[in-house]
């Protein structure tokens, strides 16, 4: 005989009173569960991080070498004047809208600026001819630039696993 809906009766119960046999997990086994998942969670999710943040240096690094690629050969191809004049011209004040129309008008020497991977931003904080680079970065740029020197960093705080600071790359 094969019992498809089973039925438990209780003491004193007779068939009409009785209670169908409920299938299902028990409010321990579930937290049991839960526990496991989250003690799996801890372990993996800073792996995620560290690799996560290790893409962040690779395309931080790639990035800067794609801009001073871009820098030295819009240099060389316009009589040794760094990109970011008005009119090619060293005597006027550089500035981002010029850097970026030099750079990527045309798609030229790059289709656009890349961008910070850190802040997501790309935006250029133009150092003037006469002003001193700045030792530290504000993160509130995507990068950081001077003309007269051809000097570009990425704008932003802290240090590489080996201790080298973002702004250094």
């Amino acid at each position: 005989m094969r019992c498809v809906d089973c039925v438990l009766v209780g003491k004193g119960q007779t068939g009409n009173g009785a209670k169908k046999m409920k299938r299902g997990f028990s409010i321990v086994e579930l937290i049991i569960v839960v526990a496991v998942l989250g003690i799996m969670a801890a372990i993996v999710v800073p792996q995620f991080q560290s690799h996560s943040t290790e893409a962040k240096e690779s395309v931080a690094k790639d990035s800067l070498r794609i801009l001073r690629s871009a820098i030295e050969l819009y240099t060389a191809q316009h009589s040794g004047i760094p990109p970011g004049y008005t009119n090619n011209d060293p005597q006027t004040s550089p500035s981002s809208s010029n850097f970026y129309n030099q750079l990527t008008v045309e798609r030229r020497y790059m289709s656009k600026i890349p961008v910070n991977p850190f802040n997501n931003r790309q935006d250029i904080w133009m150092i003037g001819n006469s002003e001193t680079f700045p030792q530290d970065p504000t993160g509130d740029y995507g990068w950081v630039y001077q003309a007269a020197t051809k000097t570009i960093k990425l704008d932003w705080k802290g240090m590489d696993k080996y201790g080298i600071p973002y702004f250094d790359y």
